[in-house]
């Protein structure tokens, strides 16, 4: 039962899930501290107010409506996706670039029709003819005989 649970903690895809959980925790109070300091206070600098979400609230019959709050969790969004994209995503593929660059890539395989024009070269070629012509001893296109009763 523990060789068990030691084999399902040590396989691969669980400590990268559980590094990838840290990191994603430790990088939510990155992007916090972002919105927080840096993009709330320039849209409380253009529109007055901290941030959105009061902007656009009405009320109807008692129900509270805030267009605001729907836009500014869609600035949220997309304030953390440009983050994680710009700090994270950018710089890792960069990174990946320079480490292929010093690899060359791998040959691409022949299509078929390469593979079978290759092997007609190669038997044309003088390789093995015989499989092309009729077999040695027998009689070629030009030796046979007419059929009975035509001279």
């Amino acid at each position: 039962m523990l060789k068990g649970f030691r084999d399902f903690i040590l396989r691969g895809n669980v400590i990268d899930l559980a590094v990838a959980v840290v990191i994603g925790a430790a990088f939510a109070g990155v992007v916090t501290a972002l919105v927080e300091n840096i993009i709330n206070p320039l849209i409380a600098a253009l529109v007055g107010k901290p941030d959105i979400t009061q902007v656009g609230t009405f009320t109807i019959n008692g129900a509270n409506f805030s267009i605001g709050a729907v836009l500014q969790a869609i600035l949220n969004f997309v304030f953390v996706a440009a983050a994680v994209y710009f700090v994270l995503v950018l710089p890792m593929n960069r990174l990946m670039a320079m480490r292929k660059q010093g690899e060359e890539p791998a040959p691409e395989a022949p299509s078929e029709e390469v593979l079978l024009l290759t092997q007609i070269r190669d038997l044309l070629g003088g390789a093995d003819t015989s499989v092309v012509g009729p077999p040695q001893g027998a009689p070629g296109p030009d030796d046979t005989p007419p059929p009975a009763g035509v001279r």
